[in-house]
Parts: structure tokens; C-alpha cells; sequence
């Protein structure tokens, strides 16, 4: 049976998902910032785990503004905004600085990919590698519903409710051809959506 994968729509909930991933685990920076990103670009976890340093930062080492990638899945060109998570790459890129001087004999800071495999640094971590990382923490909080989708949904979901409900803008982000496939990705099961229509004032006499 396929998993059930959904958004954290709580805020503490999602603070403590995020404390889990960069506490819990011995590359934890890293299982954090991929969160992070995915959070804040709307990517797949493929595209994720798929970027290259030379992609998010120039040749001083800042973080690029924008990145440009083609999505694995649908091969359209996708143009990401990186401000959002500007402090955690550099947070990021400072952490596996420290990393590879404590332990010169792991070239992660110099691998190409932005978040190599610790056992082989020439290649990038995989979703399945992922996949278990956010099982544990799944495990860990008492969640069955976190994946590797759960970053993405996550931050579809935010960008929604703090958008003001604007769906056109999260299925643009999120490269969907309808607004019944965002409605049914962000997870607004009947609670959801009454919840939503509980804020709406349609007007009436007393």
C-alpha cells in the first residue's frame, strides 16, 4: 500500500520536524538544508538532491539569486528563487567547510554536488537514502505521513495560506496543468476546506 504523504501544516509541528532532521542524525546540516530548500523552491526531491554548488553559489562562494534547472520529471526549465534560503546555504556551505577540515580525507566540500553521498562524495545522496531520513524522523515525532514529498507539499502549502489562497500562484510553482491536482497535492481534505470557509464572511443581516 502506498504511503499517504502530506503537508505539515502546523507550524510547531513543522519546527519540530526541522529540529529532528538537523539534531538527529550525524550529516543532520545537511538532511536539514535539503528540507529547506525543497521547502522554499517547491522542487521534487530529485531536482533536490540534484543540484550542483555551481547552480546555487557564484565563484566568491555567495548564494546566486537565482538558480536555473530542468525538472527531471517534466523537463521544463524552472527558475528558482534562492533568497528564502540564502542563510541556510551559507549556514550549509560553513558546516561542510568544518566538516571536511575535521575529516580531510572525505572531499565533500569539494565534491561537485550540493549534498554529496558521505560514503562517496563524487556522487549526490539518493532518494532512497532520503527516504529513510525522513522515515526516521517520522518514526522519532510519532508521524506516519512524512516522505520525500513531504518538503515540497509542506511549502505549497505555506505559500498558499500566506498568499492569501492564491492557487494560480502555487500550481505556477509547482508546474500543475489544473487547480483540482494543487487542491488535491496540498492535501485540503473536508476539515481543510471548512476550516478555510469558517473565515469567510458571505455576508447576511442580523
Amino acid at each position: 500500500m502506498k504511503q499517504l504523504v502530506l503537508p505539515i501544516k502546523d507550524s510547531q509541528m513543522l519546527s519540530q520536524v526541522l529540529a529532528t532532521l538537523r539534531d538527529n542524525f550525524k550529516f543532520g546540516q545537511r538532511n536539514y538544508t535539503i528540507f529547506q530548500v525543497g521547502k522554499a523552491t517547491l522542487l521534487r526531491v530529485s531536482d533536490v538532491i540534484s543540484l550542483k554548488k555551481a547552480d546555487v553559489f557564484d565563484e566568491e562562494g555567495e548564494v546566486r539569486r537565482n538558480a536555473f534547472i530542468v525538472d527531471k520529471k517534466t523537463h521544463k526549465q524552472n527558475t528558482l528563487y534562492l533568497k528564502p534560503v540564502e542563510k541556510d546555504l551559507k549556514r550549509y556551505a560553513r558546516w561542510l567547510t568544518n566538516y571536511q577540515l575535521a575529516n580531510p580525507d572525505c572531499q565533500v566540500y569539494t565534491s561537485e554536488w550540493l549534498f554529496p553521498s558521505f560514503q562517496r562524495p563524487e556522487r549526490h545522496i539518493t532518494e532512497h537514502q532520503y527516504y529513510k531520513v525522513m522515515h526516521k524522523v517520522g518514526d522519532l515525532l510519532g508521524l506516519n505521513y512524512l516522505g520525500t514529498h513531504t518538503m515540497r507539499k509542506t511549502g505549497a502549502y505555506r505559500v498558499y495560506v500566506q498568499s492569501n489562497y492564491n492557487i494560480g500562484l502555487v500550481m505556477k510553482l509547482l508546474n500543475h496543468s489544473s487547480e483540482a491536482m494543487t487542491l488535491a497535492y496540498l492535501g485540503l481534505d473536508q476539515q481543510s476546506r471548512e476550516d478555510l470557509l469558517d473565515q469567510i464572511d458571505f455576508g447576511g443581516i442580523n
